[in-house]
């Protein structure tokens, strides 16, 4: 198999971002060429700024790491197209970042090949935020919490309260998640002065550097922080609350589930929502909203209202004519 050196880059770095360790044989043999290209190859890409470190072994082998710069990024269709759509439809209410979705979305569409283009081109979507009187997140804030709650540290701000005079209180406190709630982002955390559970708005804070000393995560005092904040913000009460874990961003999904319902991020593409409904059938079909893979936790009656509309949508298009059909 003969193939252009830049194509046979390009499908070294597939493979490369596929699969954590690639013995250089084994690459070398997908590739069709010697050990020796291989080696080379992935000089060329070193000088293109990719961290491709070289691992020990028996027969040696490649690891693509994370870097210190943004080198080119290689994306197949789908995860261009993917890509293209959700930078379209950003809001976050985190400061800067909306902005920098629409600056990134302008440099993808300057890259994307004409048949791409075409594609994404042909999909109208007018992305309109929720109506919400929620200040925005400074995105610096929200990365300096996260990396607290990831790490366990001790996280001491600065917290300007509403309802305060003058100058805001000192707080240290051990945090434990970040969630967001009605279209708000929120901390939840031990109050190390207090000796208590403490919500704090991420609008409000101003973290101190440096973190603190780890520590051991405490139980919350509930199921999960789902619970706990439904506790805590309880709206008018719902008679029906249930739990799901969906396959997509928590800050999409916060921007179209109601005020009362709590989104706990558990990744950059998936998250815990915990809502209420007047009906469970009513709730099964709000969770069902969503174009993502989803899974129904509990409680019974949610798992078994969602199985009565899976069947009742089944019956209703048992009859119908096969997609694309004339």
């Amino acid at each position: 198999m003969t193939t252009s050196p830049s194509a046979r880059l390009l499908s070294l770095l597939s493979l490369l971002q596929a699969r954590r360790d690639w013995p250089g044989d084994t690459l070398a043999h997908r590739l069709d060429v010697s050990p020796r290209t291989v080696r080379r190859d992935v000089d060329r890409l070193r000088d293109l700024g990719y961290p491709v470190r070289s691992t020990r072994g028996r027969d040696g082998g490649y690891r693509l790491d994370a870097g210190t710069a943004m080198p080119p990024l290689l994306l197949d269709d789908d995860q261009a197209v993917a890509l293209t759509v959700a930078l379209r439809t950003a809001s976050t209410g985190i400061a800067g970042v909306d902005e920098a979705a629409l600056r990134a979305l302008v440099t993808l569409g300057q890259v994307l090949p004409a048949r791409l283009r075409a594609r994404v081109e042909a999909l109208e979507v007018t992305a309109v935020p929720r109506a919400t009187d929620a200040p925005a997140v400074d995105q610096d804030v929200l990365l300096a919490v996260g990396r607290a709650v990831h790490a366990h540290e001790v996280l001491r701000f600065d917290y300007h309260r509403a309802d305060a005079d003058g100058a805001p209180e000192r707080r240290r406190t051990e945090p434990h998640h970040v969630v967001t709630w009605g279209g708000r982002w929120y901390l939840v955390a031990w109050d190390l002065d207090r000796g208590d559970w403490r919500t704090f708005r991420l609008d409000r804070m101003s973290p101190v550097v440096p973190t603190g000393p780890r520590f051991t995560p405490r139980e919350l005092p509930a199921a999960d922080v789902g619970a706990y904040l439904g506790e805590r913000f309880r709206s008018p009460s719902w008679p029906c609350t249930g739990e799901a874990l969906l396959e997509a961003p928590a800050h999409h999904v916060a921007r179209w589930v109601g005020r009362g319902a709590v989104v706990e991020p558990l990744g950059p593409d998936r998250c815990r929502v915990v809502m209420g409904a007047w009906s469970w059938v009513g709730l099964a079909a709000t969770l069902g909203m969503f174009r993502c893979e989803l899974t129904v936790v509990g409680p019974r009656e949610l798992v078994e209202a969602a199985d009565e509309l899976a069947q009742r949508y089944a019956r209703a298009v048992a009859g119908a004519p096969p997609s694309g059909a004339a």
